[in-house]
């Protein structure tokens, strides 16, 4: 019986103790700032794809150099260091774009380099990215399956 309640009391202590360094969310704010910088990101690359047309390059072209480019600047502020700074602040508002996936290519390349080509970047590379191509395609086979499944039953949409 005295060592279910010394259970107990140390139960209620541990759980005390993680209530005191647990550190404290602000929910409100962090989805402010993850809009903005997700909403700064959407707007660059408006920017870009309104450049390219005032250019007179096709709309397909466009978004291709707007993706290009919006890639280039994340592995090249990955490189400097700043676009961790960037998911710090803005949370998923840095990493759910194209930019978020482009950094989460180059961030274990630039971190296992000095591995060498084939045991560093070549073998950790997609440590980060390869769960996210895995079940991409994976779902886009499912669906594919799906898709024709239901056309072979007559149900058509788009």
């Amino acid at each position: 019986m005295e060592c279910i309640k010394k259970e107990e009391e140390t139960r209620k202590e541990y759980e005390q103790y993680v209530e005191q360094v647990t550190p404290r969310q602000n929910l409100p704010l962090h989805m402010t700032r993850a809009f903005f910088v997700g909403g700064l990101i959407c707007l660059l690359g408006q920017f870009i794809l309104n450049y390219c047309a005032h250019r007179g390059i096709s709309q397909k072209d466009a978004a291709a150099w707007c993706s290009l480019i919006l890639i280039v600047l994340s592995a090249l502020l990955t490189g400097l260091n700043l676009y961790q700074r960037l998911v710090t602040f803005g949370g998923a508002g840095a990493l759910v774009p194209i930019t978020g996936f482009a950094n989460s290519v180059a961030a274990p390349a630039i971190e296992y380099k000095k591995e060498g080509q084939v045991f560093g970047v070549g073998a950790k590379i997609f440590t980060i990215a390869g769960p996210v191509i895995l079940y991409g395609i994976f779902t886009s086979w499912i669906l594919g399956i799906l898709y024709c499944l239901l056309g072979m039953a007559g149900i058509r949409w788009g």
